[in-house]
């Protein structure tokens, strides 16, 4: 069998997701607090949110579940990058350093104060 390829540009909160748990499988609100610290409280994804995201990802190969750290909470489910997520995830970073590089070419960003 193939495997089902995401037939869209992944969303926002799918890069965001995958950035959570590419180095590490985190459960749901692990994902959260990763997600709510890494963008410094820009996004604070809802649990319903979350969830549905997550249910789509794994119909969509991006994730699968992963196994459960010794002793913690059996009701909690983790989730891990799959080759393909991790494939998706790295062509989009890649995407959007190209268009970073063009944004600097073109002095469309203005370097932060103290930064040179």
């Amino acid at each position: 069998m193939a495997t089902k390829k995401p037939s869209t540009s992944p969303t926002p909160l799918t890069l965001q997701i995958l950035l959570a748990v590419v180095d590490k499988p985190r459960h749901g609100y692990g994902i959260i607090k990763e997600i709510t610290a890494a963008t410094d409280g820009r996004l604070v994804p809802a649990t319903g949110t979350i969830y549905l995201a997550l249910r789509r990802m794994i119909d969509d190969k991006l994730i699968r579940n992963a196994a459960r750290p010794a002793g913690d909470d059996e009701r909690r489910r983790y989730y891990s990058p799959t080759a393909l997520g991790r494939t998706v995830l790295e062509g989009e970073l890649r995407q959007m350093n190209g268009v970073l590089e063009v944004a600097r070419r073109k002095h469309a960003l203005q370097e932060p104060e103290g930064s040179a």
